[in-house]
């Protein structure tokens, strides 16, 4: 247990930037495995859509700094990637 009063408000300051982000990783993982059994399922209307909701998603935690910025890109290009080869 902190002792010093700063370290004691630290503690509470990170158990919240804690559950938000966790609130936030919750989101855009959630919505990435939905597009990529979508994908493997071969369905590329519904993919299509989660495609869209992933991007959403993964730049909201970019934003927020949940994310770092290319590694929202490289996850952004592969499941575009891996949408455009199932439509062919």
């Amino acid at each position: 247990m902190p002792i010093k009063k700063s370290a004691k408000k630290y503690v509470s300051v990170s158990a919240r930037k804690t559950l938000k982000n966790k609130k936030i990783k919750g989101v855009y993982r959630n919505a990435i495995k939905k597009t990529r059994k979508a994908i493997s399922n071969k369905k590329i209307k519904k993919a299509g859509e989660w495609l869209k909701k992933t991007i959403k998603a993964l730049d909201k935690a970019a934003q927020k700094k949940v994310l770092k910025k290319n590694t929202v890109a490289r996850y952004k290009s592969r499941l575009n990637k891996a949408v455009k080869n199932i439509s062919k």
